[in-house]
């Protein structure tokens, strides 16, 4: 799914790719521990400063999102819980709890791969990080490296229906 108020991901930055990558080596990890694969990274100045991927099954916590897990990360490491000047590099378009945690946290910037047009909050079935009725926005760039992160999921989602679970 594409949305015309989003770039695509051929105009992304070199660095927005490179990140990207780094969160889908986490989505993968999430995948191997039987998770769904998503995963995450908050970049601040060009350095990774809090990482997550997918953890509710394994942890028995159903705010153990990878966006989640990176934002705690990216606090712990900063040692503030506003996170001005960060960028969040995820997976999946994040659910309304990780966005309205992101929007919290003050985040700049919100980078994500495939569209949740079930789920989503940063423009397909929400918009959550630029409502108005929210004291914080934050810029939402989506599609990057979408193809590859889209077939992750599919492919997992795809294995479980197959196994019957």
């Amino acid at each position: 799914m594409k949305d015309p108020q989003f770039p695509v991901s051929s105009a992304a930055p070199r660095g927005d790719l490179d990140f990207m990558r780094l969160a889908l080596g986490l989505a993968r990890r999430a995948e191997a521990a039987g998770e769904v694969p998503v995963g995450a990274v908050v970049v601040v100045d060009g350095v990774v400063v809090g990482e997550g991927y997918n953890q509710p099954v394994s942890t028995h916590d159903p705010t153990a999102h990878a966006e989640m897990l990176a934002l705690r990360a990216a606090g712990a490491t900063l040692g503030r819980y506003r996170l001005g000047g960060a960028t969040l590099y995820a997976t999946l378009e994040p659910c309304p709890m990780c966005a309205a945690a992101m929007v919290h946290a003050r985040v700049t910037r919100l980078v994500f791969g495939a569209w949740d047009p079930r789920q989503g909050a940063a423009g397909s079935a929400f918009d959550l990080t630029r409502s108005r009725a929210l004291n914080h926005s934050l810029d939402a760039f989506g599609g990057v490296l979408s193809d590859e992160c889209g077939a992750l999921l599919k492919d997992f989602f795809g294995r479980r229906r197959a196994a019957g679970s």
